[in-house]
């Protein structure tokens, strides 16, 4: 079968006349194949020169016309333009063309017109797939493993929205990441358009509206944790300036991980200025609902009926599990009430000591055993609180850009309370500090200031330990 392939500019007489000569010889022989294509004037000699230059072809005129040889095994072969063309015709086939030039003309302007109104056509479908762009940085962690079935099945952002899932890592990890991307693609979900992956480079969050920083630097043996802060700061500094450049001015950013997340969310905040900072948050949700699974266990109920328990002050460092406004749902005991009827928790846990003592150590140890899908979900969690219009009241703890609630410094990211409310956060600045609190909030404080010192080369007072510090106190 003789395939051919014919590509002029819309409005050229000469594609016309080749194209009619064309369509004959597809109509009347059996074995006459033609493909056509149309590029605007404006775009047909950079078109031109990329398509002969991919083929090691010599042609500058319009039209050009190839036989394709792919069923040979071979590159498409050169026939030239229209005299060529007619030439062929001629010799194989025994037939020419009579089209006159004002026939020529009245073609090449219906040509023209019919190019438009496709390329009209084409930029409303590609309209029309609007999804969003969802990245995912340090992709071949678990929590990204786990949270992509999630983010591709609705739950996050609607049944709705269709997303590209753009998968970041680093050149070594390709391969790996190929097979990521195939084991995804082999989910079939109807929401999921696309799913790519990158590697470093200027054009990464494009059009993004949702990015997700995961841990994205593993400290190098015997590596001073002044040296991972730099490392950490450089990484998330590259980042933050790529969001400014690239991304949606209305992204989302959340930063995940089990080390300076804080450090990481200012980071990028301050190299993303036209970035909306309340756009630029951390996560202390896993340590939020790991501290509510083991009080739910310990009162032998569901984790889900714990509500408003916040964890304050740095994520991986000094920190506060504040219970005082904590509440339960749906408890068995000796006072019943409707699905919305609560009590405080304090004053349901009878084991003072417990709660003085074990809470605190048995929440650490279960940081030991994740393997990414209690991350996983408390991302997804997040994100769906912010997408939706989440009213349901309930306090949950973020970090955020500290603009001096509860008598902070400003200038840190740090996590405290807020509600998710229409869309948006806000601070739940009605909740109260008492004086015994105020010196730890302070002291986490402090550990975040000089987080911040070390990372951007500023002076300060303190070495840091080998690693970060943890100290919980429990709300009473």
């Amino acid at each position: 079968m003789a395939k051919f392939v014919l590509a002029g500019k819309a409005d050229c007489p000469y594609y016309a006349k080749a194209e009619l000569l064309a369509d004959y010889l597809q109509k009347n022989l059996p074995h006459f194949r033609v493909h056509k294509i149309t590029q605007h004037p404006d775009y047909w000699e950079q078109w031109l020169a990329e398509l002969c230059l991919n083929n090691g072809w010599k042609h500058k005129k319009s039209p050009i016309i190839w036989r394709e040889l792919l069923d040979r095994g071979g590159k498409g072969l050169l026939i030239g333009g229209f005299n060529e063309f007619m030439e062929h015709a001629q010799d194989y086939y025994n037939v020419t063309s009579a089209m006159v030039s004002a026939q020529m003309k009245e073609i090449a302007s219906e040509n023209y017109e019919t190019h438009i109104e496709i390329q009209r056509e084409e930029e409303h479908i590609k309209n029309s797939f609007n999804p969003l762009h969802v990245w995912i940085t340090s992709a071949l962690l678990p929590p990204c493993y786990n949270l992509i079935p999630i983010l591709a099945s609705g739950e996050i952002f609607g049944m709705n929205n269709e997303i590209w899932l753009h998968l970041l890592d680093s050149a070594h990890c390709m391969d790996s990441l190929s097979a990521v991307i195939m084991e995804t693609q082999d989910l079939a979900y109807p929401l999921l358009r696309r799913v790519t992956m990158h590697t470093m480079a200027d054009d990464i969050f494009k059009q993004a509206n949702v990015v997700i920083v995961l841990d994205n630097a593993i400290p190098k043996v015997d590596q001073c944790p002044e040296e991972y802060i730099k490392m950490v700061t450089s990484e998330c500094a590259k980042y933050g300036a790529l969001i400014n450049q690239n991304a949606d001015k209305d992204v989302k950013v959340v930063v995940a991980g089990s080390s300076y997340v804080n450090l990481k969310a200012l980071i990028i905040a301050s190299n993303a200025p036209s970035i909306n900072q309340h756009n630029i948050v951390a996560l202390p949700t896993q340590l939020e609902f790991e501290a509510k699974a083991l009080i739910a266990k310990k009162l032998n109920t569901q984790s889900a009926a714990v509500k408003d328990v916040i964890v304050w002050g740095n994520i991986n460092g000094i920190n506060h599990l504040d219970l005082r406004d904590a509440k339960i749902y749906q408890f068995e005991s000796s006072v019943w009430g409707p699905p919305t009827f609560s009590r405080p928790l304090l004053n349901m846990i009878y084991d003072r000591k417990w709660l003085k003592n074990n809470l605190v150590q048995e929440w650490r140890e279960r940081r030991e055993h994740r393997s990414g899908m209690s991350a996983a979900h408390c991302i997804a969690k997040v994100l769906s609180w912010w997408h939706k219009d989440s009213d349901t009241g309930e306090i949950v703890s973020l970090g955020v850009m500290s603009e001096g609630e509860f008598e902070l410094p400003a200038g840190i990211v740090f996590s405290m309370p807020v509600r998710f409310q229409h869309g948006d956060w806000q601070v739940c600045i009605q909740v109260t500090i008492p004086e015994e609190m105020k010196d730890i909030l302070l002291q986490a404080a402090k550990e975040l200031i000089k987080e911040k010192a070390i990372g951007l080369g500023l002076p300060q007072e303190y070495e840091i330990n080998d690693k970060p510090s943890e100290q919980t106190v429990i709300g009473k």
